[in-house]
C-alpha cells in the first residue's frame, strides 16, 4: 500500500518551480548555470536558489544528504538517482510528482522532464534521498 501523501512545503514548492522554471535549459558538462547544466550543477542550483539549501557538487555526495525514502514514499522536491554508466558516477533529478522528473540530461540534451516509468529509467534507477524541506 502507498504511503498516504504530505502536504507539500512552500520549500518544496518552490524546489519544484525553480525545476520547471529552467526546463529547456542546454546541458553543458560541468555547468552551474542557466547557460548550461550538467545533473548535479542543476539539483545544487534549485536548491540553493529555491531553498537555501547548499548541496555538495558530486552526485556521490549529494545523495549522502537526507534521508532515503521508498519509490512509494517519494515527494515533490526528492532527489532521485540512477547508475547510468559506472558506479560512481550516478546521474541525478528531482522528483516533482505523478511519477516524473527534471533532470539535465548527458550531452546534447535540454533540462526536460521524464517518466520514472519508461522501462530505461525503471531498470537504471538507484533510490530517492529526501532533504528536511
Amino acid at each position: 500500500m502507498a504511503a498516504r501523501p504530505q502536504p507539500m512545503t512552500d520549500a518544496r514548492r518552490r524546489v519544484v518551480e525553480q525545476a520547471r522554471a529552467l526546463l529547456g535549459a542546454p546541458y553543458k558538462y560541468g555547468g552551474t548555470s542557466p547557460a548550461g547544466f550538467d545533473c548535479t550543477g542543476f539539483v545544487q542550483y534549485v536548491f540553493d536558489r529555491a531553498a537555501g539549501v547548499a548541496l555538495p557538487r558530486r552526485s556521490a555526495e549529494q545523495i549522502g544528504v537526507g534521508e532515503a525514502v521508498s519509490p512509494l514514499e517519494m515527494q515533490p522536491g526528492d532527489l532521485v538517482y540512477f547508475n547510468i554508466d559506472k558506479e560512481d558516477s550516478l546521474h541525478i533529478g528531482i522528483y516533482v510528482g505523478e511519477g516524473r522528473f527534471i533532470h539535465a540530461p548527458s550531452t546534447k540534451g535540454v533540462v526536460n522532464t521524464q517518466s520514472l516509468g519508461l522501462a530505461y529509467w525503471r531498470s537504471q534507477f538507484v533510490g530517492a534521498r529526501r532533504l528536511v524541506l
